[in-house]
């Protein structure tokens, strides 16, 4: 089969592997395509992409799937275009029309103030056509069957909200923010602020993290690639390379050992650190092994007890 990696043994990998996804796919689809491709079994993602949305997947590979938790919470840095002239009830370019499009301009309007008050900490509505969960079923599912779903608001924070060029109807913008925020109901909200409808026309994602789309191998490259190909360098990165947003600290063989058996060891951090903190522990030969967690502070500003929470190792 065309989309078959050649041969049939599955690689030994353990790392990120950051993708491209093209428009119209959703992110399982970019998962099962690498999967095929490179006979790994073992693949998770850490944040999803709308279909209609383009750029980066950030792909756990091997035992790198016991940091998806530590890796899905980081910030995120989009660019798209927002069409003002008719709502929509997804609040994107795939949802039905909430209204008469009707012919603007919005090249007159001052944005700088309206973005203003949508940048900061948030409390944001998640949209009816979204993947939360209310009693065990997904707002969109219901939302397809014109019922309505009793979302409840949350916390999020934008960094950065921007718009880079305005032409006619359509804004193009730049945003930062944390993760979990709905970038489609910032399109919204905005032009809700100004007065004149709008949705989300097009989005792609540039950052997560440290990790950069110009990175990134694209779907298309990825169903002609070989394994080889796929888990090469820059858009694969190993264990050791992954820049995860926890304190780095190294412990002794000895302390690895004790952590592989799951006890807690004693030590005393590079860094200030407090009960409940998670680290990131490396052994003598630079080697990730263990997500650590400050279980006790024995003395402020000396010894802690940390205990394994992720053993990375064997």
């Amino acid at each position: 089969m065309r989309d078959r990696a050649p041969h049939l043994k599955e690689p030994r990998a353990d790392g990120v592997l950051l993708v491209d996804k093209k428009s119209g796919m959703t992110s399982h689809d970019v998962v099962e395509a690498v999967r095929r491709r490179s006979n790994i079994k073992k693949i998770g993602h850490t944040g999803t992409l709308d279909p209609l949305a383009t750029g980066l997947l950030v792909l756990c590979v091997g035992k790198a799937t016991r940091l998806q938790n530590y890796l899905m919470g980081m910030e995120k840095t989009y660019e798209g275009t927002i069409q003002f002239g008719w709502a929509t009830d997804s609040y994107d370019a795939e949802g039905t029309p909430a209204g008469e499009p009707v012919p603007v301009d919005v090249t007159h309007i001052d944005f700088k103030p309206l973005l203003a008050k949508l940048t900061g900490e948030l409390e944001q509505m998640p949209p009816q056509f979204s993947a939360k969960k209310v009693q065990g079923v997904r707002a969109y599912e219901l939302a397809r069957k014109g019922e309505v779903a009793n979302l409840t608001p949350k916390k999020v924070t934008v960094y950065e909200f921007e718009i880079t060029k305005v032409d006619g109807s359509t804004a193009q913008f730049r945003v930062r923010s944390s993760a979990g925020t709905y970038v489609r109901s910032l399109a919204h909200e905005l032009g809700a602020s100004a007065g004149v409808p709008a949705h989300l026309k097009e989005l792609r994602r540039t950052v997560i993290g440290n990790f950069d789309v110009r990175d990134a191998i694209t779907v298309d490259r990825v169903m002609e690639a070989t394994a080889d190909q796929i888990l090469a360098k820059p858009q694969f990165q190993s264990m050791n390379d992954i820049d995860l947003p926890l304190p780095k600290l190294r412990i002794d063989w000895s302390q690895q050992g004790k952590m592989m058996q799951g006890q807690g060891v004693i030590m005393t951090p590079s860094v200030a650190v407090r009960q409940g903190d998670l680290l990131a522990l490396g052994n003598p030969s630079d080697q990730l092994v263990v997500i650590g967690e400050v279980a006790k502070v024995l003395r402020e500003g000396g010894p802690v007890e940390v205990k394994p929470k992720v053993v990375l190792a064997g």
